[in-house]
């Protein structure tokens, strides 16, 4: 239990904040099963999950490193569908 009402408020936020952050990464591993396991996924498709990755790194959301392999995995992935 947080002492002072800016601890109170700080847990608060931290609750909603982890809420909202998990569902980002829930829906980021969706659409990139979704993209992987397609056999042929539309260059629609592929911008908008590299559109989502970079959200979530701009937001902090996942690190941008781990961003930056995430794209590059799949677009080795999709290099050698090809």
């Amino acid at each position: 239990m947080a002492n002072t009402r800016s601890a109170s408020k700080r847990a608060r936020q931290t609750v909603k904040r982890s809420l909202h952050n998990r569902s980002v990464v829930t829906r980021l591993r969706t659409i990139q099963k979704q993209v992987r396991s397609s056999a042929t996924p539309s260059s629609d498709q592929i911008r908008a999950v590299i559109s989502a990755i970079d959200k979530a790194a701009k937001r902090g959301i996942i690190h941008r490193n781990a961003a930056k392999r995430r794209k590059a995995r799949l677009n080795k992935a999709l290099a050698g569908a090809k």
